[in-house]
């Protein structure tokens, strides 16, 4: 015979399957929550709690790694009919967001959402730099930043999505901080990525005003690079969260001053090196930049000197100096914003749809 409790509950259960109100009740809420493609840990990564999931198309997952201290989200775009085609692969463009930012910041360029390709956007630290530090034992702890991406989330998303796992199908992009190490990982990968971007990128270590920018990070200077690039808004109007604790301001890359060698690693790094640059001679390259504001008047020059050194090594590419951004949006005013960003996206990406999909004729 049922006790009174359990025919309360009997009663409290018909009555709201009555109302269509069961999504009220535990584990039934479940049912609503969208099916998103199971990941497998590999390549080091390893899966902690549960996805964030906006849509079966829009999620956010959480690894951790031994090359990188703490818990870091990687969120993924998948095309609209990515459940509805099992047996097609799809091309995948990366995106590494700016100093300040994280990986949230890829939902104010709306252009990233593509029907033609998988766009994934790992995190890259408040100050990561795209770089494996000089330091690793910083109040940042390990930060092996670099190894990360580059040897565990490509491998990690190419076994877990259905993805076109060849360099003609993959491509790195980023703004600001993310702009340079998008250009550095083409550089250090080119079997990885066939395309690469940069929007407003730190892209010249040689200049004082690029390196001066990363000692500001290091030591947590909250400025003008951090206050508009880690918005979430298509205004780029976000508030700066800070770049993380105070770290030693050698500690991602040494000793910026060139005295007897000692900023070999800002050289080596230097996505502007024309050593650098050589490799390219196969990569897609497209450079976007404004010219207003005191730090697109940097970036400007930067991608100004990228695309000379380019042409002279006969490389091709694109640089697109959109100065105040008229011939752009009417939301972008030139300067270091994703109101000029997501403008700059939707002019990239259908061409990038176009060359993953002239790739797959080859």
């Amino acid at each position: 015979m049922r006790s009174p409790l359990r025919r309360r509950l009997g009663t409290a259960a018909a009555l709201l399957a009555a109302l269509g109100l069961t999504g009220l009740m535990g584990p039934a809420a479940q049912a609503d929550t969208p099916a998103t493609p199971r990941f497998t840990d590999g390549f080091g990564l390893t899966r902690v709690g549960d996805a964030e999931v906006r849509s079966s198309t829009d999620f956010t997952i959480t690894v951790t790694t031994p090359h990188v201290a703490g818990p870091h989200k990687i969120r993924v775009f998948l095309p609209s009919g990515y459940a509805a085609h099992p047996e097609k692969r799809w091309p995948v463009a990366y995106f590494l967001h700016g100093g300040g930012g994280s990986v949230d910041d890829a939902a104010a360029a709306p252009a990233l959402r593509s029907d033609k390709m998988i766009t994934v956007v790992p995190d890259g630290g408040l100050k990561g730099w795209y770089a494996n530090w000089l330091m690793q034992n910083t109040a940042a702890g390990k930060a092996d930043w670099q190894t990360f991406h580059l040897e565990q989330v490509v491998p990690f998303i190419d076994a877990n999505l259905r993805t076109v796992p060849d360099r003609a199908h993959r491509a790195v992009t980023g703004v600001s901080m993310g702009g340079s190490g998008a250009l550095h990982y083409a550089q250090a990968r080119p079997d990885l990525f066939g395309h690469t971007a940069s929007l407003s990128g730190g892209i010249d270590f040689g200049m004082a005003e690029v390196r001066a920018a990363v000692l500001a990070t290091e030591l947590n200077l909250a400025g003008a690079w951090c206050a508009v690039s880690s918005s979430s808004s298509t205004s780029g109007s976000g508030t700066c969260t800070g770049y993380g604790p105070y770290v030693d301001s050698d500690a991602i890359f040494g000793s910026p001053y060139p005295v007897f060698g000692a900023d070999r690693l800002w050289n080596a790094y230097d996505p502007a090196a024309p050593a650098n640059l050589s490799k390219l001679a196969h990569t897609e390259v497209t450079l976007y930049t404004g010219d207003r504001g005191v730090i697109d008047a940097n970036t400007a020059r930067a991608a100004a000197t990228v695309k000379a050194r380019l042409d002279r090594l006969g490389i091709p590419s694109r640089l697109v100096d959109y100065a105040d951004g008229a011939s752009l949006s009417p939301r972008c005013d030139g300067g270091h914003n994703y109101g000029c960003w997501a403008a700059a996206f939707a002019d990239y990406v259908p061409r990038l749809e176009a060359a993953f999909a002239a790739a797959a004729t080859n």
